[in-house]
């Protein structure tokens, strides 16, 4: 009997563990069953609509590298390669051509590149096509080659240029001229609409170069030293873009989605601490500018004939005593000097006058004096506000023309 229990005892759990692994085999493959049973129901049940929710199958995300395939949701996405922006860079892109600044150096006085940036042919008209650039793009140039978007490299005339908008016109022969480009209205640019820059960043090997972005900032000022003295004596109204503008893209277009020009690009801010900031001269503003340049070499400007200052840089002791101006009058413009053959001479103005207002403007500083000044008309007849020795004093004064920045 010990020997029979033993064996029996030996035996017995044995047969219990063969039981317990055949219903674990019997559960694992029940439950593969019943879950394929539901994958292969549910969207037929949810057709049929007895289910709360619906489910949309539309297909299989083949695996690119392996071949394998998973069963899911996948949206089918149709990507239209001819897009409005590759029609608007085929239709402009041959109209903004390269500009190569020629100047002579060395022993020899060789014409060698000085600099390369961009232009925008904006007229055809008979024998010449006449192109818009900056100017700074050509300035202290001997000669000026235009390279179009094949690569041919043409001489350009410098018609006229402007410093004080980084302006300049130039004309070259139409016969190899195939593309012009349109202006638009930059006074309906608004912040957020896409645009589109081209030009040529880092020179000729990186031309026609399209970047993309959106108008950051529409009537943005950037303060101009026309003459390096330290003093602002201008402050240029540009749009602000985040479309890449780099060296050489100077003079290139700045687009809308009309295919339009609505910019004259000119400056890039380039501090290490900022990322995207492109500044565009608004077509509205560059289209006079051009107009004059291309005309008479020159931007005709309406001027008055005196040396002045900003009362807000003179002390509050010459405010008082020399000027002996009223507390109230805390703004304007003090004259310096006085051409006596000049619009304000002959309208009577003295040294140490102070003007406060012009054109019926209220004036406070000298970029505000030559923003209202340059509204004006050569020619034009206006009125004018300013205070002798404290007393309020009017006059006007007919407009002559300016040949160089100044009042």
């Amino acid at each position: 009997m010990g020997y029979y229990d033993q064996d029996y005892e030996e035996y017995q759990p044995k047969k219990q563990k063969g039981n317990r692994g055949g219903w674990f085999l019997a559960g694992l493959v029940g439950a593969i069953l019943g879950g394929l049973l539901v994958i292969v129901a549910i969207p037929t049940l949810s057709n049929l609509d007895f289910l709360p929710y619906k489910m949309d199958i539309t297909g299989e995300d083949e695996q690119e590298d392996t071949g394998e395939t998973t069963t899911g949701p996948v949206k089918n996405v149709s990507v239209e390669v001819n897009s409005a922006i590759t029609g608007i860079v085929d239709e402009v892109s041959d109209a903004v051509v390269g500009v190569v600044n020629l100047q002579e150096a060395g022993f020899w006085n060789e014409t060698g590149e000085a600099g390369t940036g961009s232009g925008v042919i904006y007229k055809k008209e008979g024998k010449n096509a006449f192109i818009v650039t900056n100017h700074h793009v050509i300035a202290g140039a001997s000669e000026i080659e235009i390279s179009l978007s094949d690569g041919t490299r043409i001489p350009a005339e410098l018609l006229g240029s402007d410093e004080l908008t980084d302006l300049a016109v130039l004309r070259v022969s139409s016969e190899k001229i195939t593309k012009v480009a349109e202006f638009g209205n930059s006074d309906k640019v608004k912040p957020g609409e896409p645009v589109i820059a081209i030009g040529n960043p880092l020179g000729l090997q990186f031309s026609g170069s399209v970047t993309q972005g959106i108008i950051s900032g529409t009537e943005r000022a950037i303060p101009i030293d026309e003459n390096g003295d330290g003093q602002v004596d201008w402050n240029a109204e540009v749009l602000q873009t985040d479309a890449a503008i780099n060296p050489g893209n100077s003079g290139g277009a700045l687009i809308n989605m009309d295919g339009q020009v609505i910019g004259i690009n000119s400056m890039k801010i380039a501090e290490a601490a900022v990322e995207g900031i492109g500044l565009s001269i608004p077509s509205n503003h560059a289209i006079p500018i051009i107009s004059d340049l291309e005309k008479y070499s020159e931007v005709r400007r309406p001027y008055m004939g005196i040396g002045m200052r900003s009362l807000n840089e003179v002390s509050s002791y010459h405010v008082e005593q020399t000027l002996k101006l009223p507390k109230e009058v805390e703004a304007g413009i003090v004259v310096m000097s006085v051409d006596p053959i000049s619009p304000a001479g002959q309208a009577g103005l003295q040294e140490l006058d102070v003007i406060t207002e012009f054109a019926g403007k209220e004036i406070k500083d000298i970029i505000e004096l030559r923003k209202v000044l340059y509204e004006q008309k050569i020619g034009d007849t206006v009125k004018f506000t300013f205070y002798r020795e404290g007393k309020k004093m009017t006059g006007e004064m007919k407009l002559g023309e300016q040949h160089s920045i100044g009042g």
